[in-house]
Order: structure tokens, then C-alpha cells, then sequence
């Protein structure tokens, strides 16, 4: 039997969820047919087929955890190794095969530093198979390697019930969270902003928000950089690319809006519309999930006025939104009531000092009081 195990899914992602098969055992497929569809990192992506040739093995089924190098599918025939990079499997196709920036996915930047638990491919399928969770286990083998014994001893465990894993989208999430709350020296500044001015009213603030936040990165380019905390050195980014969190009943996902500096009103809201219907369709295609310079969380949709949003690295800064509220101001010396947008800025303070933030907060706050 020929395997074809499954790829590397990019940015030091380690492990897929089987969403659907969409062939059985017995199946006779084509090059490049869709074999399965396996979701990780916040993105479902479809694995098409690398030969032609005769199925004889779907292994997983819809819910299992599979890791890169572990076998996906079989084929008829000798045993051969078939690869396991998405981009590299194209040599028995006379088309010149499939290019591997078309199955480039991960969450955020940040993923691409995750270094995976170290255990053999049979040890992770047996982990899977007891519903054991790899990261939690110390392993007992060669530098710390997992082994079939520490599996094996962590199911029979103490009978309790741990809880149900978490997968997918809010496994990634945790992930990031963690590292992020470890590594980040986060600070939070916060202001308000007077909306009074706009002559459309203050409705619909995200075209304003995405506006803004790029003017203030042009003025403070300090807080639109990558920073890399392992070599304390920082990448400045020539474009502002904006991550928008999405809340979903799935988990928080978050794509990007590029260029933002460069794109008139009505293509900023275009754009921000399309990205809201393909994460609502989960069908946003897994590079609009990467590469974002720096964030807007605008809880305000929901609840609140104020937040602590948290800094996912290689990003130094993360925008919070609260909901839009009448409020009484001095405005020419005398009180008044004026729509108020709350602003908070989380900042990582080994990137950025605390002037940086502040120049950067005050000209966002100032771009968005200004007249339409």
C-alpha cells in the first residue's frame, strides 16, 4: 500500500481535525480530486489527491486528530513515499503539479514559533485513540520524548473525567492566549473619543476605526511592527494590515484587511463585508488569516465599554472598541451630550515605550473626532 500522509500544513502547524471525507475505501480518484476536508489553525482547507490511483484506506474518521507525517490515505499498490508537503505533490500529475503557497494556512502569525510535543507517529495515534492529551504529558523517553508507556499510563489515570479537548478554532485560541500571556510585557492605555462631528452619525464606526488606526500608524510607526523576542530585534512593516476579531459560536477568528492606508471608504467597507460573510460561510480562504501588522477588536457589537485585548506576538499592538453611548461633555463650556466611542490600547511594552503609545492613541482619537 502507498501512503500519503498528511501534509505540513505551514506555519509550524502540527495537527488537523478530520472535517469530511469526501471519498471511501474502493474509491478510484484522479489527480488532484478532493480527498478530505481537515480544519486547523481557524481554517478548513480541502487536501486534494496527489496521484491517481485506487483508495484502500481512509484512515481517521470526522472528529479524529491527525499530526503531520501520520498516514491519511492509502493507495493501491508498493509502498512509496509520497511526501508530506502539500506544494511537493504534484510529480505524478503532468500539469506541473499543485504550488504550495495554495495551501499556506495558519492562525496568526504567531503560530509559526509553536514547537510540537515530541512523540513517535504510532505514540500519537494511540494518544488519540485514548483521548489523551500529548501537551500534557512530561515524557519519560530520550530528551524528554513521549512514549507508549506515559500514553498508556496517563489514560488509565484516576478515573475522573478530565473534560472535553478542546479542538480546532478555541484549541488554537488557547494557544495563543498562553503564549501570548507569557511572553507579552502588555500595558493598556485608554481614552475616548467625541463623535459629535460626524455628519452621518456615529453608527457604524469600523470604516472611521480602520481610517484611523492606519493614520495613527503612518504618525507612530513604533506600534506597526513585528517583534521577535527570542533575538529582541524588530521588523517595521511598510503596509498597515489590519486583523479584525470576528466572535463566531466556533471561537474567535481573524482576518485581515490589507493595505488599509491605501483604500478609499467604500472598498475598506466593501472588504470588511466580504470577510465578515466568508468567516459567517467558513469559507474565507486560509491566507486572509495571516499576516496582520496589528489588530482591532471591536467588542463594542456585543457589551462593554473598556478591555484589556491581548497582544498576539510577532504584533506589538491590539485596538479595543466598547460600545458607543450618549454622554455628558463640557463642550464650550457648558454640558452636553455627545455620542462617545470608548478607545482601549494594549501595547507590548518591549517593543514600544509608553510615549510611542500615547502619540500613537492620541492621533487615532483625534482622526476619529474629526468632521466625515
Amino acid at each position: 500500500m502507498k501512503q500519503f500522509k498528511l501534509p505540513d500544513l505551514g506555519e509550524g502547524l502540527q495537527e488537523a481535525e478530520i472535517v469530511e471525507w469526501f471519498v471511501r475505501e474502493g474509491d478510484q480518484v484522479e489527480v488532484d480530486q478532493l480527498m478530505v476536508s481537515v480544519e486547523t489553525a481557524k481554517a478548513i482547507v480541502e487536501v486534494p489527491s496527489p496521484m491517481a490511483g485506487l483508495i484502500t484506506r481512509c484512515f481517521g474518521r470526522p472528529g479524529d486528530m491527525l499530526h503531520v507525517g501520520e498516514p491519511l490515505v492509502g493507495f493501491e499498490g508498493e509502498s512509496e513515499d509520497h511526501g508530506t508537503v502539500v506544494g511537493n505533490l504534484g510529480s505524478a500529475s503532468g500539469n506541473g503539479g499543485l504550488a504550495a503557497e495554495d495551501f499556506h494556512i495558519g492562525a496568526s502569525p504567531s503560530t509559526r514559533d509553536f514547537q510540537p510535543v515530541r512523540a513517535a507517529p504510532a505514540v500519537r495515534v494511540l494518544a488519540n485513540q485514548l483521548g489523551v492529551e500529548l501537551a500534557r504529558l512530561k515524557g519519560t523517553g530520550p530528551e524528554n520524548l513521549i512514549t507508549e508507556r506515559d500514553v498508556r499510563e496517563a489514560a488509565a489515570g484516576d478515573g475522573t473525567d478530565n473534560g472535553t479537548p478542546l479542538r480546532s478554532v478555541r484549541r488554537t485560541m488557547a494557544k495563543n492566549m498562553a503564549r501570548a500571556h507569557a511572553e507579552v510585557a502588555a500595558v493598556m492605555i485608554v481614552e475616548d473619543a467625541d463623535l459629535h462631528r460626524w455628519a452621518g452619525g456615529a453608527r457604524d464606526p469600523m470604516v472611521r476605526l480602520a481610517r484611523a488606526i492606519a493614520r495613527a500608524c503612518v504618525a507612530e510607526p513604533a506600534l506597526n511592527v513585528g517583534f521577535d523576542g527570542k533575538r529582541l530585534s524588530v521588523q517595521p512593516h511598510s503596509h498597515v494590515d489590519l486583523g479584525v476579531a470576528v466572535d463566531t459560536p466556533d471561537g474567535l477568528f481573524v482576518p485581515v484587511l490589507r493595505n488599509v492606508a491605501e483604500r478609499d471608504p467604500d472598498d475598506l467597507r466593501e472588504g470588511l463585508a466580504r470577510l465578515r460573510r466568508d468567516v459567517a460561510n467558513r469559507s474565507i480562504p486560509p491566507g486572509e488569516l495571516m499576516g496582520a501588522t496589528i489588530t482591532l477588536s471591536n467588542f463594542g457589537t456585543l457589551f462593554g465599554r473598556y478591555a484589556s485585548p491581548v497582544v498576539v506576538p510577532p504584533q506589538v499592538a491590539i485596538i479595543g472598541a466598547g460600545v458607543i453611548r450618549d454622554g455628558v461633555v463640557a463642550w464650550q463650556g457648558q454640558p452636553t451630550v455627545h455620542p462617545i466611542l470608548p478607545i482601549s490600547l494594549t501595547f507590548d511594552h518591549r517593543a514600544a515605550t509608553g510615549g510611542e503609545a500615547s502619540r500613537f492613541l492620541k492621533v487615532l482619537v483625534e482622526d476619529l473626532e474629526a468632521p466625515d
